[in-house]
Parts: C-alpha cells; sequence; structure tokens
C-alpha cells in the first residue's frame, strides 16, 4: 500500500470505556435488513478476496498485543485475531463467546465457566491454564492494561483451573454481573507464557484470521482460519489500512483503493448518501452526549438548579446544530436501548417559565456560570455556544470556557463546576460502578450517594433478573429527577463502504461482539 494515499497520524478514534471516551456506541440501522447494511441485494455469502479497511491508527507506536489495545483500529485488529470469554450483544448484555456457558453459586461470589472446544492459530487446544494465564497478565500490577479495572472483583490468587476447560473464579464479593466482566474491553485470551515480543512479531491467538504481517502504523494483513470454532470467514484476507484524517479514508474508498472506510462525518454522508457510488451505513443512537454537573459545589449542589438546567435545554436543537441532525435526543440517561434502561420515563422538553421558577427559589435569578469545553471531541464546541444561546433565554449568563485537548478529560474530571462531556458504549452497570459511586474514579459529576451506592449493591447480589432490573429502573429515577448528567443527544456514527460489500452489521454498537466484525462480511 502505497503511504502517500494515506497521510500522517492527525487525528485517532480513541476507544475506551471510561472519561473522555470517544468510543461510540452504535445502535440503529441505516438501510438493510435484519441488521445487516445491504447494497443491492446481499444474496448468498460469497467465499473469497481480499477486504481493506482504512481506519485511523496509531503511528509507529502501534502494536497487536490486544492487552494493550486501545484504538478502533487496535481493537479492530485484535478481534480478528483473537477471543475473549464473551463480549457484548447489541443490548450490551453478554454473549457466550470462548466461553460456552457460566453459572454461579447461590452467594454470586463463585463462578464456574466452562470454555468451549476451541484452537488456537498453531492447533493447540484453549485451556483453562490460558484463560488465566491471560487475566492475570491483564491484572499485573506493573502494568497498565486497560481491563485491568473490569477484572478487579476477581480473586485471580483464589482462582483455579478444575479440568482443562473448566475454571472457578473466585470473587472478591457478590457479583450478579460477573458475565460483564467476561465480555471487557480489552480481556482477550492469549495463549499460556506469551509475552509482549511474541505479538507483533508472529501473534497467535483462537480468533478468525491467521496473522500474516504487520507494518505499525501503516498497515496488517491477517489470513482466513479455516479452523475457527464459529465458521471460517467468508474472505480469504483482510487488510486493515491505516488513514489518520478522513478525507483520506474517503478519497481510498472512492477510488477504490479500500472497500471499508471507519467514521465519517456527517458532511460527508450527505455528499454520498443515495448518489450509488458508495454505501454509507448511518448507526443511529450513538455515543452519549452530556453536559456534567458538579453535584457537590455551587451552584448545581442545589438540586432546583440542575432541574432548571434540565428545563433550558432543547434537545432538538443540540441534536440539529451541534450533530447536524445526525443523531437523536436523550432523555438524561445513558444507556439509551442498553439492558436495563429506563425508558418508561417521560421525555423531557424545554420549559425556560418553570426553570426561571427553579433558579428563583434557589436564589439564583441571575446566574453566572463557566462551561468548560474543548475540540477535544466533535461537536463539544457547537453544543456550548448553542447551550449559552439557549440558557440566556432563562436569564442565566454562560462564560463559554476553551480548554487544552491534550488535558481536557484529566482537567474537567475533578475541576470546574459544568463542562461538555460524552461517552461511548458499556452496559449501564458499568456506567454506574465506573461514574457515579462514591469511590467511583471517574465520577465526574460528583454524584456520591451512599443510600445509592447500596442500590447497586443490592443490583449486583440479587439473582434474579427481573428483580436486577427494577432496582436499576429505581436508581435510574433517582438520576433523572435529580442527577448530575444532562444527556441531550445520542450521535449517529457513520462507516462508508464499496458497494459489492455484504453482510456488515448494523445494529451493533462499537465496542461489541458485531462491530468490525469482518469474519461475517463478504464481497459480492
Amino acid at each position: 500500500m502505497n503511504d502517500a494515499r494515506f497521510p500522517g497520524l492527525r487525528r485517532r478514534g480513541f476507544l475506551a470505556a471510561g472519561t473522555g471516551a470517544a468510543a461510540l456506541a452504535l445502535v440503529g440501522c441505516g438501510g438493510g435488513t435484519d441488521g445487516k447494511a445491504d447494497s443491492g441485494s446481499g444474496g448468498t455469502p460469497k467465499r473469497g478476496g481480499r477486504l481493506r479497511a482504512a481506519f485511523a491508527g496509531g503511528g509507529a507506536s502501534e502494536t497487536l498485543d490486544p492487552h494493550l489495545a486501545n484504538l478502533f483500529a487496535d481493537v479492530a485488529r485484535a478481534k480478528a485475531l483473537y477471543d475473549k470469554l464473551a463480549d457484548y450483544g447489541a443490548d450490551l448484555s453478554a454473549q457466550p463467546r470462548l466461553a460456552e456457558k457460566w453459572e454461579s453459586n447461590k452467594g454470586l461470589d463463585r463462578w464456574q465457566v466452562t470454555l468451549r472446544e476451541a484452537t488456537f492459530h498453531n492447533g493447540r487446544p484453549v485451556t483453562a491454564k490460558d484463560v488465566l494465564y491471560s487475566y492475570r497478565r491483564i491484572a499485573d500490577p506493573k502494568q497498565a492494561f486497560r481491563a485491568k479495572a473490569s477484572l478487579e472483583p476477581i480473586d485471580l490468587d483464589a482462582s483455579r483451573a478444575t479440568g482443562e476447560r473448566a475454571i472457578e473464579f473466585v470473587l472478591k464479593r457478590p457479583t450478579a454481573e460477573f458475565p460483564n466482566v467476561l465480555a471487557a474491553f480489552g480481556a482477550y485470551i492469549v495463549p499460556e507464557n506469551a509475552t509482549g515480543t511474541d505479538f507483533d512479531k508472529k501473534p497467535i491467538g483462537s480468533g478468525p484470521f491467521r496473522f500474516v504481517s504487520f507494518a505499525p502504523g501503516r498497515s496488517a494483513v491477517f489470513r482466513r482460519n479455516e479452523d475457527y470454532w464459529d465458521g471460517a470467514p467468508h474472505l480469504d484476507e483482510l487488510e486493515f489500512v491505516v488513514a489518520n484524517e478522513e478525507s483520506a479514508r474517503v478519497n481510498a474508498l472512492l477510488a477504490g483503493q479500500v472497500e471499508y472506510a471507519h467514521e465519517l462525518n456527517p458532511t460527508t454522508a450527505r455528499a454520498h448518501e443515495g448518489r450509488g457510488q458508495i454505501e454509507i451505513v448511518r448507526l443511529r443512537n450513538s455515543a452519549m452526549q452530556a453536559f456534567c454537573m458538579k453535584t457537590d459545589r455551587p451552584p448545581f449542589d442545589d438540586k432546583r438548579v440542575r432541574e432548571a438546567f434540565y428545563l433550558i435545554a432543547d434537545r432538538k436543537e443540540l441534536v440539529d446544530g451541534a450533530l447536524s441532525g445526525a443523531g437523536e435526543v436523550g432523555n438524561d440517561l445513558f444507556g439509551k436501548g442498553y439492558e436495563y434502561y429506563a425508558d418508561g420515563l417521560p421525555q423531557r422538553e424545554q420549559d425556560l417559565d418553570r426553570a426561571r421558577r427553579l433558579l428563583k427559589q434557589a436564589g439564583a435569578e441571575k446566574l453566572r456560570v463557566t462551561l468548560d469545553t474543548s475540540a477535544v471531541a466533535a461537536g463539544f464546541t457547537e453544543a456550548a455556544s448553542i447551550f449559552r444561546d439557549q440558557a440566556a433565554k432563562a436569564g442565566v449568563t454562560i462564560d463559554v470556557k476553551m480548554g487544552s485537548k491534550d488535558s481536557y478529560w484529566s482537567d474537567i474530571l475533578d475541576g470546574g463546576t459544568l463542562c461538555c462531556y460524552r461517552s461511548g458504549a458499556m452496559p449501564i452497570e458499568a456506567h454506574i460502578s465506573q461514574r457515579l459511586l462514591t469511590d467511583s474514579t471517574t465520577n465526574a459529576t460528583k454524584w456520591q450517594h451512599k443510600d445509592f451506592d447500596a442500590l447497586y449493591q443490592q443490583a449486583q447480589s440479587t439473582r434474579d433478573k427481573s428483580g436486577r432490573a427494577a432496582v436499576y429502573e429505581r436508581m435510574q429515577r433517582r438520576l433523572y429527577t435529580e442527577g448530575g448528567f444532562l444527556i441531550w443527544g445520542f450521535a449517529d456514527w457513520i462507516l462508508g463502504t464499496a458497494r459489492n460489500v455484504k453482510g456488515v452489521e448494523t445494529t451493533a454498537p462499537a465496542n461489541t461482539l458485531d462491530w468490525a466484525r469482518f469474519d461475517k462480511v463478504w464481497l459480492a
């Protein structure tokens, strides 16, 4: 691949499950049937050919170590080569992968996991020892692997293999949602004793594709794994091409140099949609878009002020202006469309009269507040200026403060009072545990309530799913009434493909099983 086609690194598509993640949830479909993108008739899957996929990359420092996966490109490559015990379905619930089944004891603090029959690319079976080695490698206190925090509930010293394909996981506390841990971002299974130097030279996984070559910051080539436990891919080969600028990805797609372009902007989509040259796949209801209010300090330590701000927001104007209409309105709760989402609450609408009354009751009629924003994420600066104008109609003066792209997420975690915020896909349970408990390390709203923490522990230890859902709904009702997240929208995520690309899943959020699932794609 000629590097001149793909300009150098300027913009990275970060994929993460924590504060500041630009990982975008992809939910909804954009023009196919059965959740598949369809350019013309799909027909019977055809075997053969090489698909070239363009992603933003990480330059010369890129690695194929799956435990270091951080960018969209990293994760797409990792899932082509490796498997996890479980992965997230379209609704962010855990689906079995290398784990054939799991079962807990009555106390929910010991889980038996049975592995399916699967082999690594060298023909060796995937065993319980490989799983324990992988998890212990991730949990190494000397390393900074992304899945470390997700695996924290497991007592890895006490956990053990009870057979070649059987593992007893001992937990530090009861956890009903333990399968979410198995599906955690970055928790890939590697062969026992695999080391860092192995991954970029000859990585051996159990995934649908085998390693052929890797040039960091340029390309990676993989070949079909005929022995894949979930069925061999349709494609002969898969090539990941690094193209950091969106314009480079689009131009490569238009020129026939690639067949799949990841992460396009709404302007590009409008310019090419329906023109017949390429297919635009719109994945609706994607990343959470929000304003984050610090609930532990003035003026947002008064819940009447928080409610007033909910009522100041014209969500449709924010979606139309900040997202160019490529999204849908939010309702101040995370995880729209995901498992346990409280979708029975009334859609909140702008009500400036009530907002003024609430501000007056709180003694904040002439409130002035600083809104931190940054060009760190698409739509942030636009959203800030739109919300400033909306607030002025309720007598609130908002001073917009531009922050550094390099330090924005760490700056707004503890500093300031109001900021622009976004998040990608994770289970609602994970959003609560990471962001809304007293001891959560990414608690940007400073929502700290011991009774709320107790409800979370109750949900964790509730075996019955309907009972657990009822507890989560109770927690969300409270957040809807007085929480610190003003969640105004969910952005579309946009992909582009050549017209002969079939089988692209259109209902799967990024970070989930069927996103970038190239083993199920074919060339017609």
